[in-house]
């Protein structure tokens, strides 16, 4: 990679699960213009209940598909992208937006923004380049489906744009935009949002702004703050990426039935796949299933153990346990103590 260019490395088919809050905006947005609610998370297994909890956290494909339906539901409405991506705000995104807000410069933050990116709700692919001291933001479209393709990225665009006037009022000078989907029917809505008049069937999705305003301080700057907050995006990325892959979609599958937990080969079965692959996929991961029900199990048993008065024949029974016996050495094995133990001493507990 050219030592000016900066990229962001995941990709949509990671399946990186995140909160819903983008989600609840599409849906919120088709809900407002004539879509039902089964409309709008058809092939999703969501219920609205489900997609407003806080705690809920969807995978890419469960997003396509609002995405889709979206897409799909309203085809007399091609400009929505852009109405949908100016709902974001930096707020939104919790952690990431905050990092951004208190950076020190625009430089900085696009920089911070596409190291995280999966922190965001974008599905594009972000990548900087420098030139000449000016600065080309790069929306690579090439993982996502073709029928989403113009949607997502004058949504992402549009929700970058919506960024850029909260870092600074009255926004960036841009020098050039380009776009590789036909001019549409609503291209002054494009060029008032990009400053410029883009030019279209280009070779890729890129916007260059001026370096004269990449380096100025910004308004809300707080070096402190956005260290802090930085250090938070790569804790929260790391976990997130921790339950993602092959193996985040094994272990929510374990949590949901503890007690009955499936063979691998009846998991795989429920995956489409044969338990050779599965496997293999877990060891590419780094991790095997018998590892994995072990991993659930022990933060199952410790949370029972520091958070309930279960008996232990009745925690054995919630892990599926056929004997406490079983359990208890199991237990041992984990954390070298008994069950007992553990309950006794608050230092071992999780926090």
């Amino acid at each position: 990679m050219d030592p000016g260019t900066e990229a962001a490395t995941a990709s949509p088919g990671d399946e990186l699960l995140r909160p819903a809050a983008s989600a609840q905006i599409m849906f919120r947005f088709a809900r407002e213009h004539g879509l039902t609610e089964a409309a709008c998370l058809r092939g999703t297994d969501l219920q609205p209940d489900l997609l407003f909890d806080p705690d809920t956290e969807i995978s890419t494909t469960q997003e396509l598909a609002i995405i889709r339906n979206l897409v799909h539901g309203l085809r007399d409405q091609p400009f929505c992208g852009l109405d949908v991506g100016l709902r974001y705000r930096l707020s939104t995104y919790g952690i990431w937006g905050y990092a951004l807000l208190s950076s020190s410069t625009f430089r900085s933050a696009a920089r911070l923004a596409v190291r995280y990116l999966d922190l965001s709700y974008a599905l594009a692919r972000y990548r900087l380049e420098s030139s000449g001291g000016n600065l080309r933001i790069v929306l690579d479209d090439s993982t996502i489906p073709e029928d989403l393709r113009q949607f997502l990225v004058e949504r992402d665009f549009a929700a970058w744009a919506a960024a850029a006037w909260e870092l600074r009022p009255g926004g960036f000078h841009t020098l050039e935009a380009q776009f590789r989907f036909p001019q549409p029917s609503y291209a002054r809505r494009l060029e008032k949002l990009c400053g410029v008049k883009p030019v279209y069937g280009a070779r890729r999705n890129a916007i260059l702004l001026a370096a004269r305003d990449l380096d100025a301080p910004l308004p809300q700057a707080d070096p402190q703050m956005a260290r802090m907050c930085e250090e938070q995006c790569r804790q929260l990325l790391a976990r997130r990426r921790m339950r993602s892959g092959y193996a985040g979609r094994v272990r929510n599958r374990l949590l949901r039935s503890p007690a009955t937990m499936p063979s691998i080969e009846e998991l795989a079965e429920e995956m489409h796949m044969g338990s050779r692959t599965l496997r293999r996929h877990l060891r590419s991961e780094g991790v095997s299933y018998r590892g994995l029900v072990d991993e659930v199990r022990q933060t199952l048993a410790e949370e029972l153990l520091s958070s309930t008065q279960m008996k232990l024949a009745e925690v054995a029974e919630r892990l599926g346990y056929t004997e406490p016996s079983a359990f208890v050495a199991a237990f041992r094995r984990w954390k070298r103590m008994s069950p007992g133990e553990f309950r006794k001493n608050p230092d071992a507990r999780p926090h």
